[in-house]
């Protein structure tokens, strides 16, 4: 079994739910404040320490009562924690989340995640075989130093550049695997894609995005599934019809389980067909890390009925 690690954003959530998301200058009322622990790193970490990996987390707190709160959250799913490290420069990651009508709008506050070096990720013990994973709400000079340091000792790596924004061929070169959702994959190629894309189209831009030809791109779809190109192979996953709580840390429940199955030694089509199934089980939950599955959990809902893609 090879090891899953994450280096990557550490967040405190507060969500609060309404009828409708405010339009620009409106005020709406609001409903059932809570506090989440999240944060796409911390996510994609439980999502995986849950499902049965061994799985490490890279980051940075502050040194308030958030940052205790996700420390005690975090070590209670059994992630190795040795390399969250603390700093007093910046409060703990902040998102601020409004649902509504089953979706939501998100606004970040990095806080100590901008303070992660590269020199906090690249003394971490990675060996052949291991699985990097890595976001874009932490720092791109540390996620390069992360990759570049798996690569060295020939880890695969996962990039799921999220939120979307400009990715450098530099960047690019070191990935194996890129993780994107439909408007991710039209910010990277510049194109946009109907509401309702056929599949054609899809492959079309993933082949575009990718930097060379066994670099593996997947394209989430969420109710319609998703498309993986591998090589000139199309692997496409039917979606599942869930009744939507909450979207919050969809994605990465799903990178974090697909990371997870392939550091047992599950093939990509099953990686990917796993994956999909804890994506739609966490959608059911309120919350981003809290609702992340178990290996139950996702055994139950892969006995599930699936929609076509």
């Amino acid at each position: 079994m090879y090891q899953v690690v994450v280096a990557g954003s550490i967040n405190m959530d507060v969500v609060v739910s309404a009828d409708r998301h405010p339009a620009v200058g409106e005020t709406v009322r609001g409903y059932g404040l809570n506090y989440f622990p999240g944060g796409k790193g911390a996510n994609q970490a439980v999502a995986a320490a849950r499902l049965g990996a061994n799985t490490c987390l890279l980051g940075k707190l502050g040194t308030d009562a958030f940052a205790e709160q996700l420390d005690h959250f975090l070590r209670d799913q059994n992630i190795d924690l040795t390399h969250v490290l603390r700093t007093e420069i910046a409060p703990t990651g902040t998102a601020l989340i409004t649902v509504a009508d089953s979706d939501n709008t998100i606004v970040v506050v990095p806080g100590a995640n901008d303070h992660l070096l590269p020199d906090d990720v690249t003394s971490v013990e990675i060996n052949k075989g291991d699985l990097l994973i890595s976001q874009f709400e932490i720092p791109d000079a540390t996620i390069e130093a992360f990759f570049r340091h798996g690569k060295e000792r020939q880890a695969t790596t996962i990039l799921n550049p999220a939120p979307a924004k400009e990715l450098s061929d530099k960047l690019l070169e070191l990935v194996d695997i890129l993780i994107v959702n439909e408007s991710e994959l039209s910010f990277l190629t510049n194109e946009t894609l109907n509401e309702d894309p056929e599949a054609g189209e899809i492959a079309r831009l993933a082949r575009k995005a990718r930097i060379h030809d066994d670099q593996v791109i997947v394209v989430t779809l969420g109710r319609h599934g998703l498309l993986a190109i591998l090589g000139e192979r199309e692997i496409p996953i039917s979606g599942r019809s869930v009744d939507v709580v909450d979207t919050t840390g969809a994605g990465d429940c799903f990178v974090g389980a697909f990371a997870g199955q392939l550091s047992i030694g599950s093939s990509l089509d099953k990686a990917l067909e796993y994956a999909n199934a804890a994506a739609s089980v966490s959608v059911q939950r309120m919350g981003a890390g809290i609702s992340m599955p178990t290996g139950s959990d996702v055994t139950a809902a892969l006995r599930q009925e699936v929609t076509s893609l």
